[in-house]
């Protein structure tokens, strides 16, 4: 029993060697993200990313010491692109459910922000209930938690799924739709631009575990160990020596984490 448990333990620290020499190996990585989703990841007037995610990534790459590059992937292919090695890593707002797990690996959770719902300020009711918006318009982005909770929750209402986040807020913003649910940063950047006249914040919803995961965390692909021990590792340290609370504050009103 000792000869096995000795080789079980040698084998355990090679194995912890061959992780550490693979991730000593990475001096470069391609990051994927939407672009179309603020404050977390936008581009500008000039096409450039900018946004808390990109601001992030890129200090969480300073203290990898590698060099990181940007791709921009539309938000309904961007687990495909990360599968097809488009991009190593998916740093793009993404809730780290137990379906997305079957898939990818996560990362250790680097936002945790509320889930919200607003609506038209015509509208004076706050009951956000099932039976309260039967047959109400509820928009959401496809292919995200929101969407999932919606149709999940929401069978009786018109639930409208769009590719982009802000399609469902110009369509709210025009009256082709009664209610929004996504991300409440997301959606306080709307209520403070354009969306300040037509529209108002309901309040949070209820999250719901299986659904919505423990938060936010950063993709890779399963086989990627040696990635993901590295982004571990730089997220722990972001936390300890006050980078992500000085990049949060810059971008965010409160606390992400």
């Amino acid at each position: 029993m000792k000869t096995i448990a000795t080789f079980a333990a040698a084998a355990a620290f090679v194995a912890a060697g061959l992780v550490g020499a693979q991730a000593q190996a990475i001096t470069e990585l391609k990051l994927g993200t939407e672009g179309d989703y603020p404050p977390f990841n936008a581009l500008n007037a000039n096409k450039e990313l900018v946004g808390f995610e990109i601001d992030y990534g890129n200090a969480l790459c300073e203290k990898m010491k590698i060099k990181c590059t940007w791709v921009v992937q539309d938000w309904d292919g961007i687990i495909p692109a990360l599968l097809a090695k488009k991009y190593d890593v998916i740093i793009a707002g993404m809730n780290a459910t137990e379906e997305r797990a079957k898939r990818v690996d996560f990362s250790a959770v680097y936002t945790r922000t509320p889930i919200s719902m607003i609506s038209a300020k015509a509208t004076t009711s706050n009951d956000m209930s099932p039976a309260a918006l039967k047959g109400k318009a509820i928009g959401a982005q496809g292919s995200t938690i929101h969407a999932n909770w919606l149709e999940k929750h929401y069978k009786d209402s018109n639930i409208r799924l769009y590719p982009k986040q802000e399609d469902a807020n110009l369509d709210l913003l025009n009256g082709r739709l009664d209610y929004i649910v996504a991300d409440r940063l997301a959606l306080e950047d709307f209520l403070a631009a354009r969306g300040k006249d037509c529209c108002r914040l309901i309040g949070d919803i209820q999250r719901d575990p299986v659904i919505h995961g423990p938060g936010v965390g950063m993709a890779v692909r399963k086989e990627d160990t040696a990635i993901k021990e590295m982004l571990n590792k730089a997220i722990a340290e972001s936390l300890a020596d006050g980078t992500h609370a000085r990049i949060s504050a810059k971008w965010f009103k409160f606390p992400v984490m």
